[in-house]
């Protein structure tokens, strides 16, 4: 019987590594992606059944990553193994297309029956948030800022590559577009969002989930 082929993304090789020794019994580890931008090409490149993703990656976090993978192909798995227990992650998580959310903290098989049901078509939440998760549906706080909806896929891959700490130039060069084009874009965004400052703007991005502090 054939194996699932499996992509992980996630930044620690270390972590990683123990991935590889817990999933290849049960699916052929296709490759294995440092950054959302890699995933993004990997999943493309590679057309695997499933992806696992963390959420927190460098260039592109895993949820806008995810979101953009599932447009292209809508038939790929993905299930998100994270640290992030915060139910706004999860949500995020799920309409960017997730069949899945396990934190790391869980225990590991807890990971295999999340894989499996999402290559089953079914959804499967981590037990340690289902609850939380299934409150905050049911009270419409799930719900995202109105200021977080409007700002455009390339605006937010913009606003994590400066969160990070890249300037104009180097997101010029890593989204192949023109510097003015990226100084347009974040001085829109600061106008739309009442941002004044670009430390303003980053603390922003740090709130929405899109760059880590």
């Amino acid at each position: 019987m054939t194996k699932p082929r499996l992509l992980i993304a996630d930044d620690h090789n270390i972590f990683v590594e123990g991935l590889k020794r817990l999933l290849s019994a049960d699916f052929d580890i296709a490759g294995v992606a440092e950054d959302g931008r890699k995933l993004v090409a990997a999943a493309e490149k590679l057309r695997p059944d499933v992806i696992v993703a963390d959420i927190s990656m460098p260039m592109l976090n895993g949820i806008d990553a995810v979101r953009q993978i599932k447009k292209a192909h809508p038939e790929i798995t993905v299930v998100f193994l994270t640290m992030h227990p915060d139910v706004a992650y999860a949500v995020s998580a799920f309409k960017a297309g997730g069949s899945g959310y396990v934190l790391k903290s869980s225990a590991p098989d807890e990971l295999i029956t999340a894989i499996r049901e999402g290559l089953k078509g079914r959804t499967y939440v981590t037990p340690l948030i289902a609850g939380k998760l299934m409150h905050a549906y049911e009270s419409g706080s799930h719900a995202a800022p109105e200021t977080a909806r409007s700002l455009t896929s390339r605006q937010r891959e913009m606003l994590q590559l400066l969160a990070e700490g890249h300037s104009a130039k180097d997101i010029a060069t890593i989204l192949n577009i023109a510097v003015k084009t990226v100084e347009y874009h974040k001085y829109r965004m600061m106008e739309d969002l009442g941002i004044k400052t670009t430390a303003e703007l980053i603390r922003y991005a740090v709130k929405q989930g899109i760059a880590e502090p």
